[in-house]
């Protein structure tokens, strides 16, 4: 686990231990194609290319944790910043994406 002002990456068995908690706020940063084809359960999907991104993200309650992954983390690592400028101070990041979610042998739900 690296933490660095307010982010924090972990790896997929930390993530999964965070994630396992009601109240959690856990967005899937890909495409709604792609969130289709199978996400971490709970997970709410916010399309980090899509034009409303921020206004979305501004939607969830910044005073809880937010816990963000996308395929491989490059798009949720770009991500942190909108993020910190809607106002969140804990944000963690799945490292290696939902491929190293899966690679760990951890479910996803598949739909809705």
């Amino acid at each position: 686990m690296k933490s660095q002002d307010g982010l924090t990456d972990v790896n997929p068995e930390q993530f999964q231990s965070y994630v396992g908690n009601d109240n959690v706020q856990l967005v899937d940063v890909r495409t709604r194609k792609e969130f289709l084809e199978g996400h971490i359960n709970e997970a709410i999907n916010i399309d980090f290319y899509s034009e409303d991104f921020f206004k979305q993200i501004n939607k969830l309650n910044t005073e809880k944790p937010v816990y963000i992954y996308c395929r491989s983390g490059k798009r949720s690592s770009n991500s942190v910043a909108l993020f910190k400028k809607a106002g969140f101070t804990q944000i963690y990041n799945l490292d290696g994406g939902i491929l190293g979610w899966i690679s760990s042998d951890f479910p996803v739900a598949s739909g809705n």
